[in-house]
């Protein structure tokens, strides 16, 4: 279903207070705008099946929130906001209709609220919730108060989204949905573009045209990854002549130096035609100077010195699920990443193997992660797991996607096996946990990656039994 499929309204006014309903709140996107919704002054409330922490959450921000569904929650409401996948027929859309209550998908809400502000969408296939939680905390180093829609948790900031008082929106532009694409933006990053979505965009072409629509509106400025080809080509079909590339190449405006390991992170420069800055970046891996070079010349572009930006993100906590350490087993060091797609997996993999506290293995863990992605890309793993010294992959984690006949996670095995002699296939979670604990060793790193209920892995490994 397109996702304005189930939609009764026009574009979104958000000029005067509203009363919004949130359906499927408890769900990362929904809380974030649940949140940002009344931080903005509207009056918000939301349901869900799901009983989670995160509804109290929300209920300390002014939102009201309910477990389980119920045609009345829609009375008195300016609009119904639905997420992505939510059935056609249901009861609190159809009351909704029936009362002459708009109903909208996420992305008509979403962009009403990047319209009512100057927005910074941070778009790209990797690196998006890092890259604009980095950019979000420079700007608040800097004295700045910016909104911010991020899609996972910031743990230092207890949140994902919040309303700012200086008219700036930071957001991560979510391409999987077509939110991205409905999102009225200022200013934009592009930190890269590769295969994914192709259920949505059918190959490379699609993905590549989406980028250019969403771009070509930009009339700021716009900064983009100038080591990744792809991108690098999308920018130059916008025609703009406001763009500021980064990377590791000597031809990029901001040159970002080879990063040196460190007890808590990695160390770095980045040097444009004003200089060096030296960054001593609390994360770990290559992929992250990166990240953080695309925040710092955003945060340039709007006025931020990147001095001031190096000193504001130095004791930067991460973001929920972004190489995120979960304790030890057996001596090994418990690493969760939400790495889900092959150039994310050898990232992180290879942020592990240069973890200072790894003596001994790297010990991979993969769920792969809705049936169309693994029909369409299970060879694409083939190759990404090279630095692991040991795999393990579990089956499919559908995230609202039907079964395909034939397609298991033993596809993405099959694959991994094609270069990678050491490669277990675990179907369920209690075969994996029992496997995984059996081989882990003191000085081993485990990495378990995955977007679905993997996030629970490490929790589970380290139970006794």
């Amino acid at each position: 279903m397109a996702p304005d499929a189930l939609s009764t309204a026009g574009p979104v006014d958000l000029s005067a207070p509203r009363r919004c309903h949130v359906l499927g709140v408890a769900g990362p996107g929904m809380s974030a705008l649940a949140a940002l919704l009344a931080g903005m002054g509207h009056q918000v409330s939301g349901c869900d099946v799901r009983d989670v922490p995160v509804l109290a959450g929300l209920g300390r921000l002014g939102v009201r929130t309910t477990v389980g569904h119920d045609p009345q929650h829609v009375s008195g409401a300016d609009f119904v906001v639905f997420p992505t996948g939510f059935p056609e027929v249901h009861s609190e859309t159809s009351a909704a209709r029936s009362a002459g209550i708009p109903v909208v998908h996420r992305s008509a809400m979403l962009r009403a609220v990047s319209a009512a502000h100057r927005s910074v969408g941070v778009c790209g296939t990797h690196g998006k919730t890092t890259t604009s939680s980095l950019l979000t905390a420079m700007l608040r180093g800097a004295g700045k108060d910016p909104s911010f829609y991020i899609g996972a948790e910031v743990p230092q900031w207890g949140t994902g989204a919040a309303a700012g008082s200086d008219g700036t929106l930071v957001v991560e532009c979510d391409e999987s949905d077509g939110s991205a694409d409905a999102m009225v933006l200022e200013h934009a990053i592009l930190t890269n573009v590769d295969a994914d979505h192709l259920d949505r965009y059918g190959d490379m072409n699609g993905v590549e045209e989406e980028y250019v629509r969403i771009l070509s509106r930009v009339r700021g400025h716009i900064v983009v990854c100038g080591d990744d080809v792809r991108a690098s080509s999308v920018v130059a079909r916008t025609g703009t002549t406001m763009s500021v590339t980064y990377g590791f190449g000597q031809r990029n405006d901001a040159v970002v130096s080879e990063p040196v390991q460190t007890r808590t992170g990695i160390s770095f420069g980045v040097t444009t035609s004003d200089g060096t800055v030296n960054v001593d970046l609390p994360l770990r891996g290559r992929h992250n100077a990166l990240n953080c070079a695309a925040a710092m010349m955003m945060a340039k572009s709007l006025g931020v010195d990147p001095v001031r930006s190096a000193e504001a993100i130095s004791d930067f906590g991460g973001v929920e699920r972004r190489f995120e350490e979960s304790g030890s087993v057996n001596g090994a060091l418990l690493i969760d990443d939400y790495a889900h797609l092959p150039a994310e997996i050898a990232a992180v993999i290879d942020a592990a193997r240069s973890h200072p506290a790894r003596t001994g293995k790297v010990v991979a863990v993969f769920q792969p992660n809705r049936y169309h992605r693994v029909a369409q890309m299970a060879g694409d793993y083939a190759g990404c797991f090279a630095a692991a010294d040991q795999v393990f992959i579990t089956d499919i984690y559908a995230s609202g996607t039907l079964p395909i006949e034939g397609v298991t996670g033993h596809l993405v095995v099959d694959a991994v096996r094609s270069s990678h002699a050491q490669v277990e296939w675990a179907r369920t979670r209690e075969e994996l946990v029992r496997a995984v604990r059996s081989c882990l060793e003191p000085g081993d790193v485990c990495i378990s990656m995955g977007c679905g209920d993997i996030s629970e892995f490490p929790a589970q490994l380290a139970r006794p039994g």
